[in-house]
Protein backbone atom coordinates (compact mmCIF):
# COMPACT_ATOMS: atom_id res chain seq x y z
CA UNK A 1 0.00 0.00 0.00
CA UNK A 2 1.34 3.54 -1.03
CA UNK A 3 1.23 6.16 1.76
CA UNK A 4 0.18 9.12 1.35
CA UNK A 5 2.68 12.43 -0.19
CA UNK A 6 3.24 13.45 3.48
CA UNK A 7 6.66 15.04 5.41
CA UNK A 8 6.09 12.39 7.75
CA UNK A 9 9.78 13.83 9.61
CA UNK A 10 8.22 17.35 9.89
CA UNK A 11 4.38 17.50 10.27
CA UNK A 12 3.39 19.26 13.42
CA UNK A 13 0.20 18.47 16.38
CA UNK A 14 -2.23 19.65 14.09
CA UNK A 15 -5.32 18.71 11.64
CA UNK A 16 -4.88 17.17 8.45
CA UNK A 17 -7.94 16.36 6.13
CA UNK A 18 -7.81 12.44 5.58
CA UNK A 19 -10.09 10.42 2.79
CA UNK A 20 -12.68 9.17 4.92
CA UNK A 21 -14.60 9.70 8.02
CA UNK A 22 -17.58 7.83 9.91
CA UNK A 23 -20.74 9.03 10.36
CA UNK A 24 -23.84 7.52 12.14
CA UNK A 25 -27.20 9.55 12.95
CA UNK A 26 -29.83 9.23 16.44
CA UNK A 27 -33.45 9.29 15.47
CA UNK A 28 -36.77 7.66 16.43
CA UNK A 29 -34.98 6.17 19.30
CA UNK A 30 -32.42 4.41 17.29
CA UNK A 31 -28.70 4.45 15.41
CA UNK A 32 -28.80 3.86 11.83
CA UNK A 33 -26.17 1.85 10.34
CA UNK A 34 -23.61 4.17 10.06
CA UNK A 35 -21.76 4.81 6.77
CA UNK A 36 -17.85 5.90 6.13
CA UNK A 37 -18.06 9.30 3.57
CA UNK A 38 -15.60 11.38 2.29
CA UNK A 39 -17.71 14.64 3.46
CA UNK A 40 -16.25 16.43 6.17
CA UNK A 41 -18.87 19.36 7.07
CA UNK A 42 -20.82 18.83 9.19
CA UNK A 43 -24.48 20.57 8.57
CA UNK A 44 -26.88 21.18 11.82
CA UNK A 45 -29.75 23.38 12.90
CA UNK A 46 -28.53 26.71 14.20
CA UNK A 47 -30.71 25.72 16.96
CA UNK A 48 -28.95 22.22 17.40
CA UNK A 49 -28.54 21.06 21.30
CA UNK A 50 -24.72 21.26 21.08
CA UNK A 51 -24.80 24.96 19.59
CA UNK A 52 -27.38 26.23 22.45
CA UNK A 53 -25.98 23.85 25.94
CA UNK A 54 -22.42 22.16 24.77
CA UNK A 55 -24.04 19.29 24.96
CA UNK A 56 -21.24 17.11 23.36
CA UNK A 57 -18.64 14.46 24.31
CA UNK A 58 -15.53 12.97 22.87
CA UNK A 59 -12.34 10.75 22.51
CA UNK A 60 -8.77 10.64 21.59
CA UNK A 61 -7.09 7.48 20.67
CA UNK A 62 -3.92 6.84 18.07
CA UNK A 63 -3.29 3.77 15.69
CA UNK A 64 0.33 2.92 14.60
CA UNK A 65 2.25 1.51 12.51
CA UNK A 66 4.41 -1.53 14.81
CA UNK A 67 7.69 -2.79 14.29
CA UNK A 68 6.78 -5.65 12.14
CA UNK A 69 4.72 -3.68 9.92
CA UNK A 70 1.06 -4.22 11.50
CA UNK A 71 -1.49 -1.03 11.62
CA UNK A 72 -2.74 -1.56 15.74
CA UNK A 73 -4.44 0.91 18.18
CA UNK A 74 -4.00 0.77 21.57
CA UNK A 75 -6.65 -0.38 24.08
CA UNK A 76 -9.69 0.99 22.24
CA UNK A 77 -12.11 -0.94 23.97
CA UNK A 78 -11.45 1.67 27.30
CA UNK A 79 -11.95 4.57 25.01
CA UNK A 80 -15.38 3.03 23.77
CA UNK A 81 -16.33 2.70 27.74
CA UNK A 82 -15.04 5.97 28.87
CA UNK A 83 -17.45 7.46 26.07
CA UNK A 84 -20.38 5.31 27.83
CA UNK A 85 -20.00 6.81 30.72
CA UNK A 86 -19.69 10.25 29.21
CA UNK A 87 -22.71 10.07 27.03
CA UNK A 88 -24.77 8.38 30.35
CA UNK A 89 -23.76 11.67 32.32
CA UNK A 90 -24.69 14.08 29.65
CA UNK A 91 -28.21 12.17 28.81
CA UNK A 92 -26.93 11.01 25.76
CA UNK A 93 -27.54 7.92 23.71
CA UNK A 94 -24.99 5.35 24.39
CA UNK A 95 -23.24 4.53 20.85
CA UNK A 96 -22.55 0.70 21.68
CA UNK A 97 -18.78 -0.32 22.45
CA UNK A 98 -18.50 -3.09 19.56
CA UNK A 99 -20.14 -0.55 17.28
CA UNK A 100 -17.22 1.99 18.63
CA UNK A 101 -14.50 -0.33 18.01
CA UNK A 102 -15.94 -1.05 14.36
CA UNK A 103 -15.82 2.15 13.60
CA UNK A 104 -12.45 2.59 14.97
CA UNK A 105 -11.35 -0.44 12.20
CA UNK A 106 -13.62 1.23 9.27
CA UNK A 107 -11.72 4.33 9.86
CA UNK A 108 -8.49 3.38 9.95
CA UNK A 109 -8.65 1.21 7.07
CA UNK A 110 -9.81 3.68 4.96
CA UNK A 111 -7.61 5.75 6.03
CA UNK A 112 -3.77 3.03 6.15
CA UNK A 113 -2.39 5.45 3.67
CA UNK A 114 -2.30 7.86 6.34
CA UNK A 115 -0.82 5.79 9.42
CA UNK A 116 2.92 6.70 9.26
CA UNK A 117 5.47 4.70 8.76
CA UNK A 118 7.20 2.42 11.66
CA UNK A 119 10.29 4.71 13.10
CA UNK A 120 8.70 8.03 12.06
CA UNK A 121 7.89 9.64 15.33
CA UNK A 122 4.05 10.24 13.98
CA UNK A 123 1.07 8.42 14.58
CA UNK A 124 -2.68 8.53 13.20
CA UNK A 125 -4.94 10.29 15.87
CA UNK A 126 -8.50 9.41 15.49
CA UNK A 127 -11.25 11.88 17.09
CA UNK A 128 -14.43 10.11 17.85
CA UNK A 129 -16.94 12.51 19.17
CA UNK A 130 -21.18 12.89 19.93
CA UNK A 131 -23.49 15.33 19.43
CA UNK A 132 -26.96 16.52 20.15
CA UNK A 133 -28.43 17.80 16.37
CA UNK A 134 -32.19 18.64 16.81
CA UNK A 135 -33.43 22.24 17.71
CA UNK A 136 -33.38 22.86 21.56
CA UNK A 137 -34.57 25.75 22.78
CA UNK A 138 -35.63 25.01 26.43
CA UNK A 139 -33.11 23.37 28.81
CA UNK A 140 -33.19 19.95 28.18
CA UNK A 141 -31.44 17.02 26.19
CA UNK A 142 -32.02 16.64 22.30
CA UNK A 143 -33.75 14.48 20.39
CA UNK A 144 -31.58 13.32 17.52
CA UNK A 145 -28.04 12.74 17.80
CA UNK A 146 -24.73 12.59 15.63
CA UNK A 147 -21.92 10.14 16.11
CA UNK A 148 -18.86 10.89 14.00
CA UNK A 149 -15.40 9.75 13.75
CA UNK A 150 -12.03 11.28 12.08
CA UNK A 151 -8.35 10.53 11.63
CA UNK A 152 -5.66 12.95 11.31
CA UNK A 153 -1.97 12.05 10.92
CA UNK A 154 0.19 14.27 13.86
CA UNK A 155 4.11 14.72 14.52
CA UNK A 156 5.28 13.36 17.74
CA UNK A 157 4.56 15.78 20.25
CA UNK A 158 8.23 16.87 21.30
CA UNK A 159 9.57 18.17 18.26
CA UNK A 160 13.01 18.19 18.77
CA UNK A 161 13.41 15.81 22.73
CA UNK A 162 11.67 16.07 25.21
CA UNK A 163 12.06 19.59 27.39
CA UNK A 164 10.54 19.65 30.87
CA UNK A 165 7.69 21.43 31.49
CA UNK A 166 7.72 24.79 34.12
CA UNK A 167 3.69 24.65 35.41
CA UNK A 168 2.13 26.66 37.98
CA UNK A 169 -0.46 25.83 40.49
CA UNK A 170 -3.84 27.68 39.45
CA UNK A 171 -6.20 30.06 40.93
CA UNK A 172 -8.57 28.82 38.48
CA UNK A 173 -10.99 25.39 39.07
CA UNK A 174 -11.09 22.78 36.25
CA UNK A 175 -14.74 20.62 37.54
CA UNK A 176 -16.74 20.45 40.92
CA UNK A 177 -16.55 17.82 42.88
CA UNK A 178 -20.00 16.48 42.33
CA UNK A 179 -19.50 18.11 38.71
CA UNK A 180 -18.23 16.34 35.29
CA UNK A 181 -14.62 16.10 35.85
CA UNK A 182 -14.40 12.54 35.43
CA UNK A 183 -16.16 12.60 31.72
CA UNK A 184 -14.69 13.81 28.51
CA UNK A 185 -17.14 16.69 27.95
CA UNK A 186 -16.49 19.32 25.59
CA UNK A 187 -17.74 21.63 28.06
CA UNK A 188 -14.84 20.76 30.45
CA UNK A 189 -12.35 21.62 28.08
CA UNK A 190 -13.92 25.35 27.10
CA UNK A 191 -13.63 26.13 30.99
CA UNK A 192 -9.85 25.16 30.93
CA UNK A 193 -9.25 27.81 28.00
CA UNK A 194 -9.26 31.16 29.39
CA UNK A 195 -6.30 29.37 32.32
CA UNK A 196 -4.27 27.89 29.59
CA UNK A 197 -3.72 31.41 27.67
CA UNK A 198 -3.68 33.27 30.98
CA UNK A 199 -0.28 30.96 32.30
CA UNK A 200 1.06 31.10 28.35
CA UNK A 201 0.68 34.79 29.38
CA UNK A 202 2.57 34.81 32.45
CA UNK A 203 5.19 32.23 31.45
CA UNK A 204 4.20 29.11 32.08
CA UNK A 205 3.72 25.78 30.31
CA UNK A 206 0.32 24.13 32.25
CA UNK A 207 -2.00 24.48 34.84
CA UNK A 208 -2.11 22.10 37.94
CA UNK A 209 -5.18 22.63 39.24
CA UNK A 210 -6.66 21.60 42.85
CA UNK A 211 -9.52 20.04 44.06
CA UNK A 212 -12.30 22.96 44.55
CA UNK A 213 -13.53 21.91 48.09
CA UNK A 214 -10.53 22.62 49.68
CA UNK A 215 -7.78 23.14 47.20
CA UNK A 216 -5.36 21.25 49.18
CA UNK A 217 -5.03 18.44 46.50
CA UNK A 218 -3.80 17.95 43.49
CA UNK A 219 -6.41 17.23 40.52
CA UNK A 220 -5.19 17.16 36.96
CA UNK A 221 -4.26 19.93 34.10
CA UNK A 222 -6.92 20.78 31.34
CA UNK A 223 -5.89 17.67 29.47
CA UNK A 224 -3.65 15.35 31.32
CA UNK A 225 -3.58 13.54 34.66
CA UNK A 226 -0.76 13.67 36.61
CA UNK A 227 1.92 11.02 37.86
CA UNK A 228 4.47 11.77 40.46
CA UNK A 229 7.38 9.67 41.95
CA UNK A 230 8.24 10.08 45.59
CA UNK A 231 12.05 10.15 46.45
CA UNK A 232 11.95 6.32 47.44
CA UNK A 233 11.03 5.40 43.98
CA UNK A 234 7.24 4.50 44.46
CA UNK A 235 4.54 5.83 41.55
CA UNK A 236 1.44 7.63 42.42
CA UNK A 237 -1.16 9.40 41.18
CA UNK A 238 -3.76 11.17 42.25
CA UNK A 239 -7.23 9.66 43.29
CA UNK A 240 -10.40 11.69 42.97
CA UNK A 241 -14.06 11.53 41.34
CA UNK A 242 -14.12 14.53 39.36
CA UNK A 243 -10.57 13.61 37.28
CA UNK A 244 -10.76 11.98 34.21
CA UNK A 245 -9.49 8.49 34.14
CA UNK A 246 -6.43 8.58 31.50
CA UNK A 247 -6.34 5.41 29.85
CA UNK A 248 -2.47 6.34 29.68
CA UNK A 249 -2.29 6.61 33.47
CA UNK A 250 -3.82 3.71 34.10
CA UNK A 251 -1.87 1.91 31.62
CA UNK A 252 1.71 3.68 32.82
CA UNK A 253 0.36 2.29 36.48
CA UNK A 254 -0.20 -0.89 35.50
CA UNK A 255 3.20 -0.81 33.88
CA UNK A 256 4.65 0.34 36.80
CA UNK A 257 3.57 -2.23 39.34
CA UNK A 258 3.49 -5.34 37.30
CA UNK A 259 6.03 -5.27 34.37
CA UNK A 260 8.79 -3.13 36.22
CA UNK A 261 8.19 -4.05 39.19
CA UNK A 262 7.82 -0.88 41.20
CA UNK A 263 5.50 0.28 44.31
CA UNK A 264 2.87 2.35 42.92
CA UNK A 265 -0.83 3.59 44.59
CA UNK A 266 -3.70 5.61 43.19
CA UNK A 267 -4.35 7.65 46.15
CA UNK A 268 -5.13 11.78 47.79
CA UNK A 269 -1.98 13.81 46.96
CA UNK A 270 -1.67 16.83 48.81
CA UNK A 271 0.06 20.25 47.38
CA UNK A 272 1.89 20.41 50.57
CA UNK A 273 4.10 16.75 49.12
CA UNK A 274 4.89 18.52 46.36
CA UNK A 275 8.39 19.50 47.69
CA UNK A 276 9.23 15.54 48.48
CA UNK A 277 8.90 14.19 44.96
CA UNK A 278 11.87 13.14 42.65
CA UNK A 279 9.51 12.95 39.51
CA UNK A 280 6.38 14.59 37.82
CA UNK A 281 4.65 14.06 34.76
CA UNK A 282 1.28 14.84 32.75
CA UNK A 283 0.41 11.70 31.24
CA UNK A 284 -2.25 11.05 28.16
CA UNK A 285 -2.83 9.94 24.96
CA UNK A 286 -1.09 13.02 22.93
CA UNK A 287 2.95 12.65 24.65
CA UNK A 288 2.08 9.19 26.78
CA UNK A 289 4.37 11.38 29.13
CA UNK A 290 5.23 14.92 29.21
CA UNK A 291 8.10 15.51 32.38
CA UNK A 292 7.24 18.52 34.21
CA UNK A 293 11.13 20.28 36.00
CA UNK A 294 9.45 23.07 38.29
CA UNK A 295 6.06 23.21 39.72
CA UNK A 296 5.62 26.91 40.99
CA UNK A 297 3.14 27.85 44.13
CA UNK A 298 2.24 31.30 44.23
CA UNK A 299 5.67 32.08 43.51
CA UNK A 300 6.87 29.76 45.68
CA UNK A 301 9.28 27.67 43.09
CA UNK A 302 9.19 23.79 43.57
CA UNK A 303 12.20 22.42 41.30
CA UNK A 304 12.05 18.45 41.21
CA UNK A 305 15.56 16.95 41.42
CA UNK A 306 14.97 15.38 37.79
CA UNK A 307 16.02 18.71 36.53
CA UNK A 308 14.93 20.84 33.30
CA UNK A 309 17.05 19.05 30.76
CA UNK A 310 15.10 15.77 30.38
CA UNK A 311 13.01 13.02 32.22
CA UNK A 312 13.78 11.58 35.14
CA UNK A 313 14.98 8.19 35.40
CA UNK A 314 11.86 6.22 36.30
CA UNK A 315 9.79 8.32 34.60
CA UNK A 316 12.02 7.73 31.31
CA UNK A 317 11.71 3.83 32.12
CA UNK A 318 7.94 4.09 31.96
CA UNK A 319 7.36 5.88 29.31
CA UNK A 320 10.23 3.61 27.32
CA UNK A 321 7.81 0.95 28.40
CA UNK A 322 4.67 1.94 27.74
CA UNK A 323 5.76 3.25 23.97
CA UNK A 324 7.47 0.06 23.28
CA UNK A 325 4.35 -2.12 24.14
CA UNK A 326 2.79 0.29 21.36
CA UNK A 327 4.69 0.00 19.10
CA UNK A 328 5.66 -4.01 19.43
CA UNK A 329 8.97 -3.86 20.59
CA UNK A 330 7.96 -4.89 23.71
CA UNK A 331 5.28 -8.05 24.61
CA UNK A 332 1.99 -6.57 25.37
CA UNK A 333 -0.77 -7.53 28.27
CA UNK A 334 -3.08 -8.94 26.68
CA UNK A 335 -5.99 -7.50 25.27
CA UNK A 336 -3.88 -4.32 25.14
CA UNK A 337 -3.19 -4.09 21.34
CA UNK A 338 -6.51 -4.07 18.84
CA UNK A 339 -4.56 -5.27 15.38
CA UNK A 340 -6.62 -3.66 12.61
CA UNK A 341 -4.38 -4.22 9.25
Amino acid sequence: MQKANIDWANIGFGYIPTDKRYVSNFKNGAWDEGILTSDDKVVISECAGVLQYAQTCFEGLKAYTTEDGKIVCFRPDLNAERMVDSCKRLEMPVFPVERFLDAVDKVVSANAAYVPPYGSGATLYIRPYMFGSSPVIGVKPAEEYQFRMFCTPVGPYFKGGVKPLTIRVSDFDRAAPHGTGHIKAGLNYAMSLYAIVDAHEQGYDENMYLDAATRTKVEETGGANFLFVTKDGKVVTPKSNSILPSITRRSLMYVAKEILGLEAEEREVYVDELKDMAECGLCGTAAVISPVGKIVDHGKEICLPAGMTEMGPVTKKLYDTLTGIQMGRLEAPKGWIHTIV
